[in-house]
């Protein structure tokens, strides 16, 4: 290489030690520089406009103006700005808002609340914890029920009714449904017998000879409360043995014919009881409104 280029000179300090050992002279970045500058300048706005810097056993309170909120329990509170006070302040506004929302819904009819978007979004947001907090417990968070034990609420399938008038009366007043045991009245043939023409009706393939002579045993005994076409009864909340929808035995779940034939006979011997319990004197007439718009959109009601 030319000795002729020219080579660049690194400035330093002009300190010196042991003859050779000196101190560069590397300024930072001028951008560094100036981000630096306005951290600073940042850090002092700060200070001023909010609550920042103490002083002995108190500290500055800002530059924003006090806030002034009303608490859930009705009392009324004034300070200088700080973020728990701007966090009262929105729950405030947020309750006022709610309770406006909760007047017009108090004020409507069900077809209103269903026609309107606004009503119908708010009614269900609410209802989704009214629910959480008073039924999942028993129905589940999804209304999926628990078969044998709790109705699934989803599926279309009423026990007593789907309309908006039966699901509020439901709630509000309970209910308590009541399969009787049979095995006092019946004899084992009998009860195998009306067992397999149970679920000839729901598409099952049983004995022809179990299907006639459990037709005559379910007419004479059975029809009373399911009716003769075994459809159901809402007045009674018993249940549509047509439609393939077990709510107290888990025909579904069986592995066998023989099996499914076993947990029916176990209900018709044994009987079953369930209770609804009455939610008037627990909740509120909008509360309840509320959870029955959700129940009756969230199984398509009738």
């Amino acid at each position: 290489m030319s000795k002729d280029k020219t080579q660049k000179t690194v400035q330093t300090t002009g300190h010196a030690w042991d003859g050779d050992l000196q101190e560069f002279n590397n300024p930072l970045p001028t951008w560094w520089l100036w981000a630096f500058y306005a951290t600073v300048v940042f850090a002092i706005i700060y200070w001023i406009l909010y609550p920042t810097l103490p002083i002995g056993d108190t500290y500055t309170k800002g530059a924003f103006n006090d806030i002034t909120y009303t608490t859930e329990d009705g009392k009324t509170e004034t300070t200088h700005w700080n973020t728990r006070a701007l966090f009262e302040k929105e729950m405030q506004e947020a309750r006022e808002m709610q309770a406006k929302y909760v007047e017009r819904l108090s004020d409507a009819s069900y077809q209103e609340i269903q026609s309107d978007p606004e009503q119908s979004g708010f009614a269900f947001s609410m209802a989704k914890v009214l629910f959480a907090d008073n039924c999942a417990a028993c129905h589940q968070t999804g209304g999926n029920g628990v078969i044998g034990m709790y109705p699934n609420l989803i599926d279309d399938a009423w026990l007593w009714g789907g309309s908006f008038e039966q699901i509020e009366q439901s709630i509000r007043e309970g209910r308590q449904g009541n399969m009787p045991g049979f095995k006092g009245q019946l004899s084992s043939q009998q009860i195998g017998d009306v067992s397999a023409y149970v679920l000839s009706l729901s598409g099952h393939e049983m004995p022809e000879d179990e299907i006639s002579r459990g037709e005559e045993v379910f007419a004479a005994n059975c029809a009373v409360c399911h009716g003769n076409d075994a459809q159901g009864k809402t007045a009674m909340g018993s249940a549509n043995l047509t439609d393939s929808i077990w709510t107290i035995v888990d025909v579904p779940a069986a592995d066998s014919m023989e099996e499914k034939k076993s947990a029916v006979m176990e209900l018709v011997r044994e009987g079953k009881s369930r209770e609804m319990p009455a939610w008037k004197e627990r909740l509120s007439d909008t509360e309840i409104k509320i959870l029955t718009y959700y129940v009756h959109e969230m199984g398509g009601g009738k």
